[in-house]
């Protein structure tokens, strides 16, 4: 609880503490007993043993945990029913010590209390409101005219605030829409639900609105969906927020607006990172993640952190981007050990003395070359860091007693086509061949690409798109499977504590996203028309690129497991006496030349094809 929390909530406790004396002093002279109540110095104590009582139920009913500024119906009655709680229970007390009080200075003294408690938590939020109003620097100008999608909890904390030009929530409400047909006219903090969501192109022309916040985070995907379709049909800058319910009562002040981005429009349900299945095999351990300053990686050090790891050591070549995650996680995490080893997997010396100074009970393989056209430029590099960087690290963690070992794998390793894909798919067989006869459980996780990852295609778009365009997509029928970098890591997290050794798990990375589609939906975003105000350009498929990415082999298939998400596959055996003479062929390649290397790896990779693509 911050410093900020603390004075209110105190100042509150003495605020109840004073207005029970004034109640039961008031309630005695307005019934005309005061002198008889009053004639002691012993009634003092007993009412302070009333307040006692008072705030305590109170605080068992959360009225001091509260943000009184967005109090509404329901904090009114929680305050009636605990104080009609604690008058009852104070009246109880009193006769059983045998202190009598005529039962109607108890009614009045409730009503006064009543009017005390919640007056004092009204006036609290009145004087927020204005203080926010009078010091917001935010002008009617910077203000724009909106429009809110959805007329529930979280609509209605959204009018409330912009009404009184919260800077967090900058804009004007003119008009509410919801798809519930009873809530139609009627007003929400005087706005309008002026229809539903259908209705939202013809209010934006009707009311000149200017910004859209779609306040429905607890809606189905579908419906979303089909909202922001509709939404960036218009001109108007498209804006959401989270869903308050999910919030914790000291988060609720800080909610603000935040621009509707691509995950939005194409992610699916969120994946909540069930700590059950996991804390087993992270609680109070120590984590290795290597590859921790890249985008995956780093975000499986933040969501490993909520499971309360003793240690999280981020292992990695770049020291610019390992730094930034430990300031970052430091600054939210004190009771956590946050280490920095800056070298390459593929530095046996290196990765050894790493392995052996801090022993780590899990350890998740992040590091990779991944980007598909540069790895074709350099295949030889590709096989170095994605073959016997995963080697070296498999070795240490079965020489130094690792618990788990995850890696992380990709889609691009079913059926490849490329040498990034090869050189993935020599990783796993890496991984299972070490799993059948070492006591550390390895495992692998196969997904698709992540929406905002380094090197993926989003980040290009929006530089694309900021430049005036054109924006270049490959294919008009290229398709792949995304995922938010939050939802891959819990996932890859959770398929750690599934794993028994040698699976390749599989996440469930839902439909596939035509390129082109996710293009347009840029775009829309950036309040501009596809082909009209920025153009589209197809260049032709590159090196190594594939038209469809594939999940599973032609020979495998999946079994489900505990996790509705995750899938283990169930291929052919691997011919695991073939893999260390296929690792010696590989070895030997590096030092050939990179059309040798290829086809070297692919016959050391019977399902990779290799493929040029050129224009």
């Amino acid at each position: 609880m911050d410093l900020h929390i603390t004075k209110r909530t105190a100042l509150l406790l003495f605020f109840d503490i004073a207005a029970t004396y004034a109640a039961y002093w008031l309630a005695s002279l307005l019934t005309d007993v005061v002198g008889e109540v009053f004639h002691n110095n012993e009634i003092y104590f007993m009412l302070g043993i009333l307040a006692l009582i008072n705030v305590l139920v109170l605080g068992v009913f959360h009225l001091y945990n509260n943000l009184w500024e967005y109090a509404s119906v329901d904090e009114a009655i929680q305050i009636v029913l605990a104080v009609a709680l604690s008058t009852l229970v104070g009246a109880v007390f009193l006769w059983i010590i045998d202190v009598r009080l005529p039962i109607r200075v108890f009614f009045v003294a409730l009503f006064l209390l009543i009017f005390f408690c919640g007056g004092m938590r009204m006036v609290y939020r009145v004087a927020r409101r204005k203080k926010r109003a009078f010091s917001s620097p935010t002008h009617a100008c910077d203000r724009p005219r909106t429009l809110i999608v959805g007329a529930g909890e979280t609509g209605s904390l959204t009018i409330d605030r912009m009404a009184s030009k919260d800077p967090l929530m900058p804009g004007i409400p003119i008009v509410a829409v919801d798809d519930d047909p009873a809530k139609r006219g009627l007003r929400i903090h005087g706005v309008k639900v002026g229809g539903t969501s259908d209705d939202i192109i013809d209010l934006v022309d009707k009311y000149d609105i200017e910004q859209i916040v779609v306040a429905i985070p607890s809606s189905t995907l579908e419906a979303r969906r089909r909202i922001f379709g509709i939404c960036t049909k218009t001109d108007c800058r498209l804006r959401t927020l989270p869903n308050i319910r999910e919030l914790r009562i000291d988060e609720l002040g800080d909610v603000s607006l935040r621009d509707v981005d691509v995950a939005d429009l194409l992610g699916r349900e969120e994946i909540v990172l069930n700590t059950r299945t996991v804390s087993g095999y992270i609680a109070g351990e120590t984590v290795l993640v290597t590859g921790g300053g890249g985008s995956i990686g780093s975000e499986l050090a933040r969501q490993l952190c909520k499971v309360a790891p003793a240690r999280i050591v981020i292992f990695d070549i770049y020291e610019n981007d390992a730094y930034m995650l430990r300031n970052e996680l430091l600054a939210e995490y004190d009771d956590i050990e946050i280490d920095i080893e800056i070298g390459s997997v593929c530095d046996v010396a290196r990765i050894n003395e790493v392995f052996a100074k801090y022993r780590p009970g899990a350890v998740f393989h992040a590091a990779a070359h991944k980007h598909v056209p540069l790895m074709e430029i350099c295949p030889r590099e590709a096989m170095q860091n994605n073959v016997f960087g995963t080697l070296n690290a498999v070795r240490a963690a079965d020489a130094y007693g690792v618990g788990r070992f995850i890696f992380i794998s990709t889609d691009k390793a079913v059926n490849p086509t490329s040498v990034m894909g090869a050189t993935k798919r020599l990783g796993e067989m890496v991984v299972q061949y070490y799993a059948r006869t070492s006591k550390t459980v390895f495992s692998a996780v196969r997904f698709g690409n992540v929406l905002g990852s380094n090197g993926s295609v989003i980040p290009v778009f929006k530089r694309q798109i900021a430049a005036g365009g054109p924006v270049t997509v490959t294919h008009p029928d290229i398709e792949r499977y995304f995922m938010t970098i939050p939802e891959a890591s819990r996932l890859v997290i959770q398929a750690g504590g599934l794993a028994k050794g040698g699976e390749i798990f599989i996440l469930d990375m839902g439909e596939p996203v035509k390129i082109v589609e996710l293009a347009k939906s840029l775009i829309q975003l950036s309040g501009l028309t596809p082909d009209a105000d920025i153009e589209i350009t197809f260049t032709g498929l590159r090196e190594g690129e594939k038209l469809y990415e594939e999940l599973l082999m032609d020979e495998e298939s999946t079994l489900p497991t505990t996790n509705s998400s995750i899938m283990v596959s169930t291929g052919q055996e691997i011919s695991y006496d073939e893999v260390a003479a296929k690792l010696d062929e590989i070895e030997a390649a590096i030092a050939k030349t990179d059309e040798e290397a290829i086809a070297i790896l692919e016959e050391a990779v019977p399902t990779y094809t290799h493929t040029t693509n050129r224009s």
